[in-house]
């Protein structure tokens, strides 16, 4: 066999190869990030999933099928992963806020500022805890500000200061460090209620001190 046959032959060989693996790799490849995308959003499921089924205000978060008779899968993962125990869908709802309104993780070494409209609700309360749901409030005295007992702004809105600082007027005082949450939670609401979707302003947080 001549040479440049020979030569062809195994160039057509070596070319084929190469497709062959270029094949294998770009399966390969498709399939990690299938499986990625996918692994990745169970796990966002199962340990946040707030874009997916929360509804979000502002720096606060709510799920509103929590409660339900059938809550949608979003909602049983939060449930699962949390394990506190939850209001009843008649009995109220609980916002959290893990942030400020700058988006700014909430630190415990620092002093906030909530102002604004509590949604209507018979009965709130104001809770500051550590991410793994332990009360930081300094005193056992008063563990959470409530809607019984608060001074209110002349337009009937709520102006209450959460962290370790003196503040005037109504405040939660609290102790530790590192990042927290405040739970608003709102008892027989009209939030989500029968079939109320709509959520109007919630109050804002913005930070006053911080060393």
């Amino acid at each position: 066999m001549p040479d440049w046959i020979r030569l062809r032959s195994r160039h057509w060989t070596q070319t084929k190869v190469f497709d062959v693996l270029g094949l294998l790799f770009r399966l390969l490849f498709g399939l990690a990030i299938a499986l990625g995308t996918g692994f990745g959003a169970s796990y966002y499921a199962l340990t946040d999933g707030r874009l997916l089924a929360a509804v979000r205000v502002g720096p606060w978060v709510a799920w509103p099928d929590v409660g339900q008779a059938a809550p949608n899968p979003y909602t049983r993962a939060y449930l699962a992963r949390t394990g506190h125990l939850q209001l009843g869908h008649a009995e109220g709802i609980q916002f959290s806020a893990f942030s400020d309104d700058d988006g700014e993780a909430l630190d415990a070494r620092c002093t906030y500022e909530i102002r604004g409209t509590v949604p209507g609700a018979s009965f709130w309360t104001l809770v500051a805890t550590a991410l793994d749901g332990t009360n930081i409030a300094a005193s056992d005295a008063l563990p959470a500000l409530h809607s019984e007992r608060i001074a209110r702004s002349g337009a009937g809105d709520l102006v209450a200061a959460v962290g370790p600082h003196l503040s005037p007027g109504n405040w939660l005082e609290t102790a530790g460090k590192g990042e927290f949450v405040i739970l608003l939670t709102l008892y027989d609401a009209t939030a989500f209620s029968g079939g109320n979707s709509a959520l109007g302003d919630m109050p804002s947080i913005r930070k006053l001190v911080c060393p």
